[in-house]
């Protein structure tokens, strides 16, 4: 959610409320406590003299006069945005606020090293990041709570730009001790007998990599998924300590291996794809946005060496 200081708190707490439709959801996104995030909601009732939300049990819906209200706030906060941009510009510095969403992969291991280069020769912006799997940052996109995002999975929805970014290669990991590791190669069949760890549904990784075996001829059916964990990191973990096999982005290997962790090379079978970026159709975007945008296209961080 994109936030202004030179915007009305009170109109800032109703966004909230209006886009989440949940004043717990509102709360937490803005650091506040519930009953502050209605104590603010009431006072602004009062003082329009109307009511904004629809109260239930089983949530809250925009009246006529909140969803109006909800239009002109989004221009307002706009034009509060356009109004930092420009008087930063004065002084010959970008000040904006960056609402950014990416990929967990992404946010582990590649995002860090590409902000610390931006933040150098950008130090006004205020950052804001959120991480998930690549539906959940579609999702984000979409209610317009970020502004731009990084992906690593297929976008299944045409309402949004997408823009080829990086190339990574997903590869098939296990225990240093696991006796595939001292093999110069593997039969794939081989491989998905074995006990895999899988990433969540909706996961970019846990997609391709469904695809991809598809394509070898490989049933999913067939699979024999012992765990499915949320994070790369997990997984890992859980590869480390014996209890399967996983595919894992190359990024997320130091130089391509990581102690406790060995690379198993897969005879006639490889997973390629790219990390892209994500934002609303239209003209590219501005601001900080925009130039993250740019920034990330002259860095392009080459993957992790095998």
């Amino acid at each position: 959610m994109l936030i202004s200081p030179l915007e009305n708190f009170r109109l800032t707490v109703f966004r909230a409320v209006a886009e989440r439709l949940s004043f717990t959801q509102a709360a937490e996104v803005l650091h506040l406590a519930q009953p502050s995030v209605t104590s603010h909601i009431k006072a602004l009732e009062e003082e329009l003299g109307v009511r904004l939300f629809e109260r239930a049990a089983t949530g809250v819906a925009l009246t006529a006069a909140g969803e109006r209200l909800h239009e002109y706030s989004l221009q307002a906060n706009q034009l509060a945005q356009e109004a930092l941009r420009d008087i930063g510009q004065l002084s010959g510095e970008l000040r904006d606020r960056l609402a950014l969403g990416a990929s967990t992969t992404i946010a582990q291991y590649l995002l860090p090293r590409l902000l610390a280069g931006y933040l150098e020769q950008h130090p006004k912006i205020e950052l804001a990041v959120t991480s998930g799997n690549t539906e959940q940052i579609v999702r984000q996109l979409l209610h317009r709570h970020i502004q731009l995002g990084l992906t690593e999975g297929p976008v299944s929805t045409s309402d949004l730009k997408v823009e080829p970014f990086l190339e990574d290669e997903i590869v098939v990991v296990a225990s240093i001790s696991d006796p595939l590791a001292s093999e110069p190669a593997a039969g794939l069949r081989e491989v998905v007998k074995r006990p895999l760890l899988m990433r969540e549904a909706g996961s970019g990784t846990r997609r391709v990599v469904e695809d991809a075996l598809r394509k070898a001829g490989i049933p999913l059916r067939h699979l024999h998924v012992r765990m499915e964990l949320d994070s790369t990191e997990a997984i890992k973990s859980a590869i480390e300590s014996g209890l399967g096999i996983g595919f894992l982005s190359r990024w997320a290997l130091r130089n391509g291996q990581q102690a406790g962790l060995a690379v198993i090379a897969i005879e006639r079978f490889s997973i390629k794809r790219l990390f892209q970026f994500v934002y609303p159709h239209g003209p590219e975007p501005e601001g900080a946005a925009g130039a993250f945008l740019r920034f990330a296209r002259d860095v392009r961080p080459e993957l992790p060496a095998q």
